[in-house]
Parts: structure tokens; C-alpha cells; sequence
């Protein structure tokens, strides 16, 4: 009889049980619900940290599992906010247009009301008309519908395009980079239709519901916390088994794995839009917590960035890019907010907000070149997952197997 997978992969079962211990104790030390110890500018900060550890694991499966190195994910991590972002400034504007109407002596037509949300929202950028893209930015089931359906059909046809054609390799990243660039850049003109540079902004009110912003930052606390659980839980169910064998054998020798019959470009395929989907439902549950988007979040330094954190944290294990994401999540907060106090030389003061990306550099370059398993290869040490040693033992029962020089 066979155990249930969560039985067969203990480490999935303990990343669980810690993950809901922590959302208990930031819950209960919250200002909203606890002890008030924690503030709720910082309650917000863990939750956002959640959602970049769901994409991390988004970018770990697609690069250290399948060996696709892709530059452009935050850019689906960005459609997502703004997908969701389109419903919460709508929502949010039609309410206050309402309440600044109700006191009039006639009563505003449909129309009238339309025409003020849109003068509200695109009155920045010179237009009061909606976009045909904000089509369905007043249903809030249609719009969480094009969170996955918008960068999932991107993903596809630029994944279908480029394995089809057999792009592999660093020409593959730069694909994928100039695809996040090419987004970001469209994105940045006022005529997408996302009010360009201003982007969209007021995301954390949640229209509608009467609650502070103490009691709002706990609930997508919780969110995000059952996004990366139930996000690690499918992936470490995707990487298991057979599907999970032939997505690593892809990684390790492409060719040999397409002798073999099976469909590379096919799990290619479906890795890179799951995963872009993952990326695109992590990116709806940070920018309402972040307040604003704008296309500066889709740049091609966040997807590079988001690379970084994986091989930090140790990419081809899905703790590894949870722990790279918080890791450097937290102390990027840590330095970049002041509260790290400067350093005085006397020829030369060294701030640490300017000086953070020089440390960020320089611990990928260092991981790279001593730790090349990242932060997560600690654990194989501590559960003596070494190679054994054999002194030029046989690897196989039978005399004139690989020898120990040969396996290498």
C-alpha cells in the first residue's frame, strides 16, 4: 500500500508545520490580533516576503529543476498586480465617486458616474475614457480570472515560440530578458492604458470592507502564507515521481532525454507557463500589500534579482529558494530602511542604503565560487548527505563497475 506523498516527503510536511507556526506567532504578536509587538508596517513586510518566497520556488522549478535560466518572470509577477490592481482602483474610485455625488439634487446617471471614475483614475495622464483593457476592471471574479489567464496565455505563446524553435541556453535568457523589457517599456507609455509611470496606486484599501489597515495586513498575511504553502505543495508534487525524473533529466542532458521519446519541448513548455501562472498569483497578493505598481516593477533587474535569491538560497530545492527569497528579502529591509547605522571612516562615510546592492553582488558572487549549493546545501551537511566515501570502491555488486574516478 502506498503512503500518501506528504508521508513520502517529509521535508514538505515540516516546511508546513513551520510555516503555519510562523503565521500563528506574527498573528498573535500582531497589533490587530495579539500583543501588538509587531508593528503593522512590518506585518506587511513578512507578508510581501511570502509572496517573493512563492515566486522564488516559481523561479527554483523553472531553472534549478528544468534548467531554463529565465530573466523575465517578474514580469509575469508584475501582470498579476496589475491585473488585480485594475479591480481595486475601480472599486475603490467608484466609491468614492459615489459618495461625492450622493448630495447632489439629481441623481448622477450610469453614465455620469462612469465618466467621473474614469476622469479620477485617468485624469493624470490627460484622458477620462477606460481603455478596452479595463473591460472588466468592475468584476472582481473576472479580473481574478485574468490573473492566470493573462500571464499564463503570455507564457505560452512565448514559450511555445521559443522551444519550437529550440532555443536554449543563455540565448533563451536573453529572450526572456528583452521579453520583460520590451512589457516594461510598453508599460511605461501612457497609451497602455496603465496610466504609465504613475502606475496604479491606493491598492491596500480593500473596497468595501470596513477594517484597518492592522486587521487587512494580518488577513493577506494569511493569503500568502496558504499561497506558498499550497505553491510548495503542488511543486514538490510536480518535481516527485516520474514527471519530476524527466524534468531533472532535461536539466542535466536535453538531448538524451528527446532520444529517449519524450516531449522536451512539451515539459518545457508546461514548467514555464505553471510556473509564470505561480509568479503571477504571487505578484496579486504583494502589490495590495505594497500599495502601489508601477512598471519599474517589471524592469529586467527584478527578474535578475529574483536569479540571484534562488542560487543564494540554493536552487534545485524548493527550501532553498524560500529560504534565498526571506533571506534576502529581510535583510535588504533591514538595510536599506536605516535602521543599519552608518559608517564613519573619516576620509569616507559608508551609508548602507547606497551600499546594499554592492553587498548583494558581492554574496552571489561568493556563493557562486565557494557555495555553489547556496545557503540550502548547509542542511545536506547536517543530515550527512555526503558522498560516501568509497576509496575507489565499485559502484555496482558486480566487478568492473564504475569506479569512483569514473563516476566523477
Amino acid at each position: 500500500m502506498n503512503r500518501p506523498f506528504i508521508l513520502r516527503n517529509p521535508s514538505v510536511l515540516i516546511f508546513l508545520a513551520l510555516l503555519a507556526l510562523f503565521t500563528i506567532g506574527v498573528t498573535v504578536m500582531s497589533e490587530a490580533f495579539g500583543a501588538g509587538l509587531i508593528s503593522t508596517s512590518f506585518v506587511k513586510t513578512l507578508g510581501k516576503t511570502l509572496c517573493l518566497c512563492l515566486i522564488a520556488i516559481a523561479m527554483d522549478l523553472v531553472w534549478g529543476y528544468c534548467g531554463i535560466l529565465s530573466l523575465g518572470h517578474f514580469a509575469f509577477f508584475g501582470l498579476g498586480g496589475y491585473m488585480i490592481g485594475m479591480w481595486l482602483m475601480y472599486a475603490r474610485t467608484e466609491l468614492i465617486v459615489a459618495q461625492s455625488m450622493a448630495n447632489q439634487a439629481i441623481p448622477p446617471t450610469p453614465q455620469e458616474v462612469t465618466d467621473a471614475i474614469g476622469t479620477q483614475i485617468f485624469g493624470v495622464v490627460g484622458s477620462s475614457e477606460f481603455p478596452p483593457i479595463w473591460y472588466f476592471a468592475d468584476s472582481l471574479v473576472a479580473q481574478l480570472a485574468l490573473v492566470v489567464l493573462v500571464p499564463g496565455a503570455l507564457a505560452l505563446v512565448f514559450g511555445w515560440l521559443a522551444f519550437r524553435s529550440r532555443v536554449t541556453g543563455v540565448y533563451l535568457s536573453i529572450l526572456t530578458q528583452a521579453m520583460t523589457l520590451a512589457l516594461s517599456l510598453y508599460l511605461f507609455q501612457n497609451e497602455s492604458g496603465l496610466r504609465g509611470n504613475n502606475g496604479l496606486s491606493g491598492l491596500q484599501n480593500l473596497p468595501g470592507v470596513e477594517a484597518s489597515q492592522a486587521v487587512t495586513s494580518v488577513w493577506f498575511l494569511w493569503a500568502s502564507a496558504l499561497a506558498l504553502g499550497l505553491g510548495y505543495l503542488i511543486c514538490a508534487w510536480v518535481v516527485s515521481g516520474k514527471f519530476g525524473s524527466v524534468v531533472r533529466g532535461i536539466r542535466d542532458d536535453e538531448a538524451r532525454v528527446r532520444f529517449l521519446g519524450y516531449s522536451v519541448e512539451g515539459y518545457k513548455l508546461f514548467i514555464f507557463t505553471f510556473t509564470a501562472i505561480i509568479a503571477a498569483i504571487a505578484g496579486a497578493l504583494y502589490y495590495p500589500q505594497a500599495g502601489i505598481i508601477n512598471p519599474g516593477e517589471v524592469a529586467p533587474i527584478a527578474s535578475i534579482y529574483l536569479a540571484v535569491w534562488v542560487a543564494i538560497g540554493g536552487r534545485g530545492r524548493l527550501y532553498g529558494a524560500v529560504i534565498g527569497a526571506a533571506l534576502v528579502s529581510l535583510v535588504s529591509t533591514w538595510f536599506t530602511g536605516g535602521l543599519v547605522p552608518s559608517i564613519n571612516l573619516g576620509f569616507y562615510r559608508i551609508d548602507w542604503v547606497d551600499w546594499w546592492l554592492v553587498l548583494l553582488g558581492l554574496s552571489f558572487v561568493l556563493v557562486t565560487l565557494f557555495a555553489p549549493k547556496g545557503v540550502g546545501g548547509l542542511f545536506d551537511l547536517l543530515q550527512g548527505r555526503m558522498a560516501p566515501d568509497r576509496h575507489g570502491a565499485d559502484f555496482g555488486p558486480d566487478k568492473g563497475s564504475l569506479m569512483e574516478e569514473e563516476g566523477r
